[in-house]
């Protein structure tokens, strides 16, 4: 695939757990050769938590894509209209945002961007990370699984004893579900191990 051709938006959610991983994925695809577009939710790019300082996120992706982040709704509805992206990762997605995106609420900078490239008929590619995966967040996830142009990372139960309604995607597998996504199609299995 001729990813030198692409621009990849990449929005990221406050699961700050998976921040690291998270990089690490947006760095793996920026080395595909993908222009990558950062988008941060308001709280993800604000705030500071026990996984790591904003400004040190903050600071990190701008080098590994050599933009500024867009983080306010303002910024992010110009992405519609302008035809800027040609596919959306929201990597990682939390339950807040899986429940926005199903009922078409766009109040955040991520779910204005996913609201604004859907509109061009383009390839939205969600990373579920959410601790009520298999509890609240099962229907949105059901919803978004049958929505035209949605696509989904594998993802599997990440602490079945201690958090068992707990989900998170398989971050390593964001370049060949992309792929796959830009042809129309669901990576299989979606349910990962």
């Amino acid at each position: 695939m001729d990813w030198e051709n692409k621009t990849i938006g990449f929005a990221m959610c406050g699961s700050f757990c998976t921040f690291k991983r998270a990089v690490a994925a947006m760095k793996k695809l920026k080395a595909t050769g993908a222009d990558v577009v950062p988008i941060m939710s308001g709280i993800s790019y604000s705030t500071d938590t026990r996984f790591g300082k904003a400004e040190d996120f903050i600071n990190q992706i701008k080098e590994i894509t050599g933009r500024e982040i867009i983080h306010t709704v303002k910024e992010a509805e110009p992405i519609g209209p302008k035809k800027l992206l040609d596919m959306l990762i929201v990597l990682p997605c939390t339950g807040n945002t899986l429940a926005k995106l199903a009922a078409g609420i766009a109040d955040t900078s991520v779910t204005m961007a996913a609201k604004a490239h859907l509109r061009n008929q383009k390839p939205v590619l969600i990373a579920v990370s959410t601790n009520d995966g298999l509890g609240g967040a099962a229907k949105n996830i059901g919803s978004l699984l049958n929505s035209k142009n949605v696509y989904f990372l594998p993802f599997s139960q990440d602490d079945c004893i201690n958090k068992p309604t707990s989900l998170v995607a398989d971050f390593d597998k964001v370049t060949e579900t992309a792929e796959m996504a830009f042809e129309g199609r669901q990576i299989q299995p979606i349910l990962s191990r």
